[in-house]
């Protein structure tokens, strides 16, 4: 069953919709290790005063940020105190974007948003009501889903969810629902100037046969509908493997198919090989 991790409500003109979020992404199936010594007793950490030659406990730790070699000014929690916005729990739509114009590299984390159906607010009290019946909430989040759907567009607005920070989210349409993206700005976005390799390099001139063989390529490589189901997490899958025989005292034995590339000497002839390459492979 999956938690709620945020409830609130969705604000555009005078329109309110109760939500609530759910994490789109699930994490149980991935592994995590701990660190052992050589006899396998586990390690654990402890907060070392360098200077001081002792363990700190939590109670005496706080937050400093470094503005000089072993300088650090001192942050307490009144002061983060002063600085918190607002939590209003609401989410309040600033603007509508066409979706393409969000680019993917903004995108943090990714959660669902479901209608808060189940209940009614009124005079501050949550009332359960019959989940046959249909509200005015409800319509409204389906008119929500199905404009955004619809026009291809994506909402853009702020919430603070957790904790005092005031997140930038992208609300769009995904299949029956809604989804809800928070967002870098753009301040947090590592400019590409920065990649000396591609800043740096001259841009190399493309012939017009290069052109025109990388594009067919690319063509002949095109799914008509792209299926994700298709692609599975082979290294998670064998690793679980592994582990459970390993488990189990077993040996467990892995093929190893990794082939080094072979590098590039004549761009025209690799192009010619790929495109006979996959003609061949869209016939079977």
């Amino acid at each position: 069953m999956v938690s709620t991790v945020w409830s609130g409500s969705i604000s555009f003109g005078l329109v309110n919709i109760p939500i609530k979020l759910y994490t789109a992404i699930d994490t149980s199936k991935s592994f995590s290790f701990n660190q052992l010594d050589a006899n396998g007793h586990r390690i654990r950490y402890k907060k070392w005063c360098m200077t001081e030659e002792r363990e700190v406990p939590y109670t005496e730790i706080k937050k400093g940020y470094e503005i000089a070699k072993d300088q650090y000014v001192v942050i307490e929690k009144e002061d983060l105190d002063k600085i918190a916005v607002e939590s209003t729990r609401t989410i309040d739509i600033k603007e509508f974007i066409d979706e393409q114009e969000l680019d993917p590299l903004f995108i943090e984390k990714s959660y669902y948003i479901a209608p808060d159906s189940a209940v009614n607010k009124r005079g501050g009290k949550r009332k359960v009501r019959d989940s046959s019946s249909t509200s005015i909430q409800d319509k409204a989040y389906s008119l929500l889903v199905k404009v955004l759907h619809d026009l291809k567009k994506a909402a853009i607005g702020k919430v603070v969810l957790r904790g005092e920070r005031e997140h930038l989210v992208a609300i769009r349409a995904y299949q029956r629902g809604l989804v809800l993206h928070t967002l870098h700005y753009l301040s947090e976005i590592r400019p590409l100037e920065d990649v000396k390799e591609i800043s740096e390099t001259k841009v190399p001139v493309i012939d017009e046969k290069e052109n025109s063989l990388g594009k067919l390529l690319v063509e002949n490589l095109t799914s008509k509908d792209f299926d994700i189901s298709r692609y599975e997490d082979e290294y998670t899958e064998q690793l679980e493997e592994l582990i459970n025989a390993k488990a189990k005292g077993k040996e467990h034995l892995i093929k190893q198919t990794t082939k080094a590339p072979k590098e590039t000497q004549d761009l025209i002839a690799a192009l010619k090989a790929s495109l006979e390459s996959s003609a061949k492979s869209t016939k079977k």
